[in-house]
């Protein structure tokens, strides 16, 4: 990939079911990190689209009374539509059962063929129609299929199978030398720990008599194409591949990403298949984890799926995606409950982002007549207005290098520190008392700064919540609000004095969703004894019930510069935000941190360690030389009482 190219692709989506949140999440991701790329000014392709081929269409069809094509002509539009309504922009949507697709797949079966490594055989073994894929004796979890638990079926068949087993060594060596071909890590060691096995050969083909909706192979009229021989291919046929040389060459190798149900038809089919063509390896093959309800993957057939569309109806468009975004580390499984988005909204944007923009606009009308006014000469060359500033510039190098690095979430949390910075370096200055002094430029340079630093924050957050954040951006009184120059986000004295400002209505309206009532443990008898007091280190009720413990959940962690054993950490605790500074470093690196729901003491008084002011203290437990953070069992809100 050049440097200034930029090809991201989603898996191809099964039509045999709706559009669901581990879906919606994908292609969310992919527009997001499309949408970062083409704001920081690189040429950027998105590719998403739907696998039509397979056992299960042609089943579905065969119910409904109607022909496979027309079934999923149909049952495609819920993708189409569920895209447009999440505002997916992507630059090509490919099917397929496309004719610019077929003919691909086809010519490369047809080459690998001619040239040997595609072969006849018998196949005596297990079958999945759940999964369309064939598994020996020994891959069978008590009998059923190891990837989804159902029955299989044994099968005797000639089918055609392709020379996988032949690169087995050079997947292997070609993964350990190249550390960003499958990311994060530890999935990079489930694809080498998969390949400590001895490699099987591919069943490429599905006989006609058992399957006939599928790509029909070129040298054999009597078979379609495995599904997943023929969806791999989309990443390829789509830009060009054997058929517009310099397109080609324009995008790929594409960063894929996936969820870690597929890693390894990705992560081993794929590669060996390009390497058979020819064709040089994806550039990074990313696998983000499941969207959990309570502990549980989401699963049709459990019946705990959430539908992107009704979050979307009741909620809006763009708070759905900064969920998303903000929610999930990429990489990490993460819980799917209304409660957890409830929380989250009303902490980060009707609690800081909103509230800021409500308090800008108001107090910008109250003093200014609704005019942003100009700051002192010199405010943002040092002090605090120059410190606020600094920090936001801060935050849109970090997002950006977040972005690079697949660690959104944690560049969408500093985002977030400069609106809760914002917030209080209002509080701090108290332009309501500055408006009283006869020295009008205090209050003018705190007005502004903190619109400037409002301004910043949208234009990082412009790609999670595109409408949103244009209209804050336009309550500021900008020109052109839809546009975010990359250059604006580092630089201050972008808002043009004087201009109008305008509150937008209620930006994020707070949601109230009941909470039940916290229980207070009943008070415990002191049981009468001969001596006053209690023994020597034993602690009576009384003074253990003045500690609170609640549980909260770790936002972002970085290191405390000139500290070794510190981490400054970020936490929510319900819809309260803290930092927290812990000497936890040499056992955390501070990526391992986010995302964490651990137990915090809430009630101490602050405190600061090496200047930084902590709001709490983790709970840990050691032994020797290992220190392991308090942390809860299974899925649980932040902010709950630890009993």
């Amino acid at each position: 990939m050049k440097p200034d190219s930029y090809y991201i692709t989603t898996p191809i989506y099964y039509v045999n079911d709706k559009p669901h949140s581990g879906h919606a999440y994908t292609t969310v991701l992919a527009d997001v990190l499309a949408r970062y790329q083409r704001m920081f000014g690189r040429d950027t392709w998105f590719l998403t689209g739907t696998d039509e081929h397979g056992q299960k269409v042609q089943e579905a069809a065969a119910k409904a009374g109607i022909p496979p094509q027309a079934h999923v002509d149909r049952t495609v539009q819920r993708f189409v539509e569920a895209w447009k309504r999440l505002e997916i922009r992507n630059d090509d949507f490919i099917r397929t059962t496309e004719p610019r697709h077929k003919v691909i797949v086809q010519e490369i079966l047809q080459d690998l063929f001619d040239r040997g490594e595609i072969y006849r055989d018998e196949y005596d073994g297990w079958y999945c129609v759940s999964d369309e894929r064939f598994f020996t004796e020994k891959d069978l979890a008590a009998g059923k299929c190891p990837e989804c638990g159902r029955d299989v079926q044994r099968v005797r068949e000639a089918n055609y199978f392709f020379k996988m087993s032949q690169y087995q060594d050079w997947l292997v060596e070609y993964i350990q030398a190249h550390p960003g071909f499958i990311q994060p890590d530890f999935r990079r060691n489930e694809t080498l720990g998969f390949l400590r096995k001895p490699l099987q050969d591919l069943c490429i083909s599905r006989p006609k008599s058992r399957l006939a909706w599928g790509i029909e192979l070129p040298f054999d009229r009597d078979y379609v194409t495995y599904v997943w021989f023929d969806a791999l291919v989309n990443y390829i046929s789509a830009i060009g591949y054997r058929r517009d040389d310099a397109r080609f060459a324009r995008w790929w190798p594409a960063i894929h990403l996936i969820g870690k149900d597929i890693l390894t038809t990705h992560t081993v089919y794929w590669p060996c298949m390009l390497k058979a063509m020819g064709v040089a390896m994806p550039k990074t093959i990313f696998a983000h984890g499941w969207w959990l309800s309570g502990a549980t993957k989401m699963s049709k057939s459990l019946g705990n799926v959430v539908n992107p569309i009704d979050m979307l109806e009741r909620y809006g468009v763009d708070p759905f995606r900064y969920f998303l975004m903000a929610e999930m580390a990429m990489g990490q499984d993460a819980s799917f409950t209304e409660e957890a988005f409830i929380r989250r909204y009303n902490a980060d944007l009707a609690n800081d982002l909103g509230n800021l923009l409500n308090r800008v606009v108001s107090m910008t009308g109250k003093y200014c007549d609704g005019r942003l006014p100009a700051p002192e000469p010199g405010a943002f060359q040092q002090g605090p207005a120059a410190a606020l500033l600094a920090q936001a510039a801060a935050a849109a190098a970090a997002l950006k290098t977040a972005v690079e690095n697949f660690t959104l979430q944690a560049g969408v949390a500093q985002v977030i520190e400069v609106v809760r910075a914002t917030n209080k370096f209002i509080e701090t200055r108290q332009p309501w008392t500055q408006a009283r002094a006869a020295d009008r430029g205090p209050l003018h340079t705190t007005l502004y700064a903190a619109a400037e630093a409002l301004r910043i924050c949208a234009g990082l957050l412009m790609p999670l919540m595109p409408g949103k954040m244009t209209d804050l951006r336009a309550a500021l009184g900008m020109e052109n609000p839809m546009t975010v120059n990359p250059d604006e986000l580092t630089k201050s004295e972008v808002l043009k004095p004087g201009a109008q400002v305008a509150a937008p209505g209620a930006l994020f309206p707070r949601i109230d969703a009941p909470t039940p009532a916290a229980e207070t443990p009943p008070p415990q008898k002191v049981p009468a004894s001969g001596t006053v007091g209690n023994p020597e280190g034993v602690l009576a009720y009384e003074d253990f019930a003045k500690v609170q413990l609640r549980t909260a959940k770790i936002m972002s962690a970085e290191p405390i510069e000139g500290a070794v054993k510190l981490l400054k950490l970020s936490v929510l605790m319900g819809d309260e935000r803290r930092q927290i500074v812990a000497g936890i470093a040499l056992y955390y690196k501070p990526e391992q941190l986010i995302g964490k729901t651990v137990v915090v003491v809430s009630n101490l008084a602050p405190i600061k360690l090496r200047g930084v002011e902590s709001q709490g203290m983790l709970l840990a437990a050691s032994k020797g030389e290992c220190l392991r953070l308090v942390t809860v069992d299974g899925d649980l809100s932040s902010g709950a009482i630890v009993k």
